[in-house]
């Protein structure tokens, strides 16, 4: 990240905002801003992680993904910093439009 501005970590009360803004599905945990999915069927799960992979590269940020069988959770931080910035609300909000 030498060519970039280093982003900052949004504070508590603009975590709290955001977590209102996206829907009672993400959560924080552990300093992440954190979503699980379900869906009917491994293929369909997959799929999802297929999407989301797509996401993630265009806007150039990557989530953290666990997938167990047909449940799929995500977890965004920005590593660099640590925590929870501008950029995971954006892609949070672009997954959100995932399902």
């Amino acid at each position: 990240m030498t060519d970039r501005v280093r982003p900052s970590q949004l504070s508590p009360t603009e975590i709290e905002s955001v977590l209102a803004k996206l829907g009672g599905d993400w959560r924080l945990v552990d300093s992440t801003l954190e979503r699980r999915w379900e869906f009917p069927s491994f293929d369909q799960a997959m799929a999802f992680v297929a999407a989301v992979a797509l996401v993630a590269e265009e806007v150039d940020h990557h989530p953290d993904i666990l997938i167990e069988y047909t449940k799929v959770t995500l977890n965004l931080w920005t590593h660099v910093t640590g925590g929870i910035t501008e950029r995971d609300v954006r892609l949070a909000h672009r997954l959100n439009e995932l399902g």
